[in-house]
C-alpha cells in the first residue's frame, strides 16, 4: 500500500533524530568534532576588535568601543601654542576662603549675566605664593558700560585705560576689559607718541589681554567656575624660580610703551624678593629719563606704593642703584652726592627705615611725614645758605621750603593736603630750638608738634640735630606742669640773636630776591 505522505514525513523525521545520540542532548550540535582541536584564543587582540558585552541596561557606543584603544598616560598633554597651561585645582593652593567675598561676588554675578569673569593679577599671584592680596582685580570680556549695566555700584574711571570700580563700602574691585593685541594699529581707541601708549581702549580676548600684560607672574587667571589657574606666558615658571620678568621678546619696548614698568619692576623685587630678568634689568640703566614723560600725579601714587609697604630702604637703594631716584627727585639725588665732615648723608636711610619699622608695628605712615624726610635735605641746605645771606631762621626755612616744594612739583605732583602739612613740619624745626617762656607749652599745642618732634628725634639719630635737644622735648611732654616750669627756668636764656652779615657784603636781600 502506497504510504501516504503523511507517513514519509514522520518516517523522515524519525532518521533525523537517530543521528544525534540522547547522551549529548542537542548542546552537542555545537561543539567541534573529536579529531579536532579547539580553536586557537588571541591573547593581545587588536584595538578594534568588538568590545566586551556592555554591562545589562547600558547600551554599547562609539566610545565604549574605543575604550581600549585610548591611551591612558600620567603626564598631562603639553599645550599647543597659543593655548594656557592649565593648573587643575588639585595642583595649586588657590581657596576661595582666601578670595574676597565681594570679588566673589563680582565673578559670579559677570558669569550669570552671560559674561567671562576671571580673578587676575597681583591677587592670583599672591594667593599661589602663601600671601594676602591687598586688593583683587578682575578681568572680563563685558566692557566697562555693560559692567555698569550689571553693577549699579559701579563707577567708570580713567581715559588712558577705561576701568570699572565696582565700590563695596571702603572696598573697591577694580574690573577691567580684555585688551586687545594690536600694536601697529591706531584708532580712536588706541593712540601710540613715540612708543608711550597714551591711550589704548581696545578690546580683545583673553589670550590677547595675557600678552599686553607688564610681568609673566602677573597674568595668571583664575577661573572661578572650574577652580583652574590659567597661564598664557609661563608666569608659573617664573613664580616658581622666584624672577621677575616682562612678556615679550623686547623689554626696551614694553618699557617705552609705559616707563611706569620700571618702577613697578622695582616694586615686585622688593615685595616678593624676586630678581629682575637680566633682559629686562640692563634697560634700567639707560631708560630713566622716560620717567619725565609720565604724568605727576600718576607718579606720586606709585610712589607711595614704593614707600608704604613696608620696604621702603630696601626700594630707595634700588631705585638710586638704577639710576631712577635722581629721575623724581633731582634735588634730593644732587645733595646724597655730597658728604659732610667726611660723612655720606644717612637721613633719608633713617627715615625710610624708621617707616618700615611703623608698618611692621601696623602703624599708621603719612604721605605728608614721607615727603618731608625724602625732600628735607635739599631743603636744609637751601635754609643754611639763606641763614649765610642774612635771612631769619623761620623766615629762611620758609622760604627754602616753598623753593624746594615748588620745583619738586613738576617731577611729582604732591597734593596739598600732603604738601601743606609737609612744610609745617619744616618750619616748625627752628621753632622748636625756642625753649624760653611759654613758647615750649604752646608748641605742645600746635596740631603737628607730635610729627615736628618726631622728624628733629630723627635728625639727632642723624647726627645732624643736637641730641640734647631732643632729649629735652621728649622730657618736656612727659613731665608735669612744675617739671616743665622747672625745665623751663633750668633752660638756656633768651639771648639777642646776633644778626649774621651777608656774604656779599651788602644788605639781606628782599624775600622777591630769593624766589
Amino acid at each position: 500500500m502506497p504510504r501516504t505522505l503523511k507517513q514519509h514525513i514522520a518516517s523522515l523525521g524519525q532518521r533525523l533524530l537517530g543521528l544525534v545520540s540522547p547522551a549529548l542532548g542537542p548542546s552537542a550540535l555545537n561543539q567541534p568534532p573529536p579529531d579536532q582541536p579547539p580553536p586557537l584564543v588571541d591573547p593581545d587582540p587588536p584595538h578594534w576588535t568588538e568590545p566586551d558585552p556592555a554591562p545589562r541596561g547600558r547600551r554599547p557606543g562609539p566610545r565604549l568601543e574605543r575604550q581600549k584603544a585610548a591611551p591612558a598616560p600620567n603626564k598631562p598633554r603639553a599645550p599647543r601654542p597659543g593655548e594656557p597651561r592649565i593648573v587643575a585645582r588639585s595642583e595649586h593652593n588657590i581657596s576661595r576662603a582666601n578670595i574676597s567675598p565681594n570679588a566673589l561676588k563680582v565673578l559670579y554675578r559677570l558669569r550669570q549675566a552671560g559674561y567671562q569673569a576671571y580673578l587676575v593679577g597681583g591677587g592670583v599671584r599672591d594667593l599661589l605664593l602663601g600671601r594676602e592680596p591687598k586688593d583683587f582685580d578682575v578681568a572680563t570680556d563685558a566692557e566697562p558700560e555693560e559692567v555698569r549695566t550689571v553693577f549699579r555700584n559701579c563707577r567708570l574711571i580713567g581715559r588712558r585705560f577705561r576701568l570699572a570700580h565696582v565700590h563695596f563700602g571702603a572696598e573697591i574691585i577694580e574690573v577691567a576689559t580684555f585688551r586687545g593685541l594690536n600694536p601697529d594699529v591706531e584708532d580712536a581707541d588706541r593712540r601710540v607718541e613715540n612708543g608711550l601708549i597714551v591711550r589704548d581702549n581696545s578690546y580683545g580676548t583673553i589670550e590677547e589681554d595675557a600678552l599686553r600684560r607688564d610681568f609673566t607672574v602677573n597674568a595668571l587667571y583664575y577661573d572661578v567656575g572650574d577652580f583652574r589657574v590659567l597661564d598664557y606666558t609661563n608666569g608659573l615658571e617664573d613664580l616658581n624660580a622666584g624672577q621677575l620678568r616682562l612678556i615679550g621678546d623686547d623689554p626696551e619696548r614694553r618699557y617705552r610703551e609705559d616707563p611706569v614698568r620700571m618702577l613697578r619692576a622695582v616694586r615686585f623685587a622688593c615685595k616678593l624678593g624676586f630678581s629682575i630678568h637680566p633682559s629686562c634689568e640692563r634697560p634700567l640703566w639707560d631708560l630713566g629719563h622716560l620717567l619725565q614723560d609720565i604724568a605727576a600725579a600718576r607718579l606720586f601714587d606709585e610712589l607711595l606704593k614704593l614707600f608704604q609697604a613696608g620696604f621702603a630702604l630696601d626700594a630707595f637703594e634700588k631705585l638710586r642703584h638704577y639710576g631712577l631716584f635722581g629721575q623724581l627727585f633731582p634735588d634730593t639725588e644732587a645733595c646724597l652726592g655730597r658728604e659732610e665732615h667726611e660723612f655720606p648723608l644717612t637721613f633719608v636711610s633713617r627715615g625710610l627705615a624708621n617707616t618700615d619699622g611703623r608698618v611692621e608695628q601696623g602703624l599708621s605712615v603719612t604721605p605728608a611725614f614721607l615727603f618731608a624726610v625724602l625732600l628735607w635735605e635739599p631743603t636744609r641746605q637751601r635754609y643754611e645758605e639763606l641763614l649765610d645771606r642774612g635771612r631769619e631762621p623761620i623766615d629762611a626755612m620758609i622760604l627754602a621750603g616753598s623753593e624746594i616744594a615748588t620745583r619738586q612739583q613738576s617731577r611729582v605732583a604732591i597734593p596739598k593736603r600732603y604738601s601743606l602739612p609737609m612744610r609745617d613740619v619744616w618750619e616748625l624745626q627752628p621753632r622748636l630750638e625756642q625753649r624760653q617762656g611759654t613758647r615750649p607749652q604752646r608748641m605742645l599745642e600746635h596740631p603737628k608738634f607730635r610729627a615736628a618732634y618726631d622728624f628733629l628725634v630723627l635728625r639727632a639719630a642723624a647726627g645732624e640735630a643736637d641730641p640734647e635737644l631732643a632729649d629735652w622735648w621728649t622730657r618736656f611732654q612727659g613731665g608735669n606742669t612744675q617739671d616743665r616750669s622747672r625745665m623751663i627756668d633750668a633752660g638756656p636764656k633768651k639771648r639777642r640773636r646776633r644778626r649774621r652779615r651777608p656774604r656779599d657784603g651788602g644788605a639781606a636781600p628782599e624775600a622777591a630776591d630769593v624766589d
